[in-house]
């Protein structure tokens, strides 16, 4: 005969019930630390803008794929100077790769970059060109643990100053805080476009915007993981956004925290970037209707003021397959033009 509903022994639905209400007690205090952190950059996101605050002339763009695999035309390239055209947007990031998994670089994924290159620097010859390269960083995928890996991405990076990139812009994703390796490929990198008299840039996580948070997340960084990257780099490009907050002042909020972590984490003589999200692609980690480039132009000007002005802070908006006439109005109204 089959168990009936109550022939659960006691001590072991003690234990289930002990183990419920423990998960509920755990869930709840996790949902008043998510409350109350919401609750906190609001309130921080709070209060006047200052909107004479503006671009420097040191803002980046995030290009896609399309603009070397032979997508994009000379119409395209006229179509963005004139977009471009007096605003403060001083380098592009065009995606040349990805790596593959073992670190090599196909150049057959850029069939155009050279034609791309040269049109480019006659359009917009004010205008940096740098390569976008990256993976994910995973145990099934890429590994920076692995010399050999290292060695044939650092033959890619090479592979595209040869081709005359103004500068690597690397991207891996999640790079995590601490990772002695990813320190390792940086400098290594950073040597090469030296030499080569080019840049190296590179897109980073978000700064823990509470001490010891990273504990939990490691894709968050320190302050002092943050500098140590920063010490091989020549910019600095925060990717500040799929952040699960609700509201535009919450999210406004949380910028205005990132700028003003990453003033004192960057060195003064590296460039330094805050991701603006030009896109919307109703990702399960962001709230379109919230992560909005004036909510993030807001929380820069926000941070920056009553600081003196010899730091500039720059802007990179990701990105253009996605950036609406909207986005583009924002940046050029409160941001984009550069100061006279």
């Amino acid at each position: 005969m089959a168990d009936g509903p109550d022939s659960t022994p006691k001590p072991r639905r003690r234990i289930v019930r002990r183990t419920v209400r423990s998960l509920g007690a755990l869930l709840a205090m996790l949902l008043l630390v998510v409350s109350a952190a919401v609750a906190a950059f609001a309130v921080h996101g709070s209060g006047t803008v200052d909107r004479s605050i503006r671009s420097t002339g040191q803002d980046a763009y995030w290009l896609g794929h399309a603009w070397v695999d032979g997508r994009k035309t000379q119409t395209d390239v006229d179509a963005l100077a004139a977009q471009l055209e007096g605003t403060g947007i001083r380098d592009l990031y065009v995606h040349a790769g990805p790596y593959a998994d073992d670190g090599t670089l196909d150049p057959a994924l850029r069939p155009r970059a050279s034609w791309l290159l040269e049109a480019l620097h006659t359009a917009l010859p004010q205008v940096r060109v740098q390569a976008w390269l990256g993976n994910v960083l995973a145990e099934n995928r890429m590994s920076l643990a692995s010399a050999a890996t290292r060695a044939r991405v650092l033959e890619g990076a090479e592979a595209i100053l040869a081709e005359g990139w103004d500068g690597v812009h690397y991207d891996f994703e999640p790079a995590r805080n601490g990772d002695q390796d990813f320190l390792d490929l940086l400098a290594a990198t950073h040597s090469r476009t030296q030499a080569a008299g080019a840049l190296l840039s590179v897109a980073t996580p978000k700064l823990q915007p509470v001490t010891g948070l990273h504990h939990l997340q490691s894709s968050q960084w320190t302050k002092a993981y943050m500098r140590r990257v920063a010490g091989s780099a020549d910019q600095i490009a925060i990717m500040a956004y799929d952040t699960f907050l609700p509201s535009e002042r919450a999210f406004q909020g949380y910028i205005r925290r990132q700028t003003t972590l990453a003033l004192d984490a960057v060195p003064a003589d590296v460039d330094l970037l805050i991701g603006a999200p030009a896109y919307q692609d109703q990702k399960i980690n962001r709230f379109d209707a919230a992560e909005t480039v004036p909510a993030a132009i807001a929380g820069v000007q926000q941070a920056l003021a009553g600081r003196a002005r010899d730091r500039p802070v720059g802007l990179a908006l990701y990105v253009d397959f996605d950036a609406t006439e909207e986005d583009w109005a924002s940046y050029r109204d409160d941001w984009g033009r550069t100061a006279p």
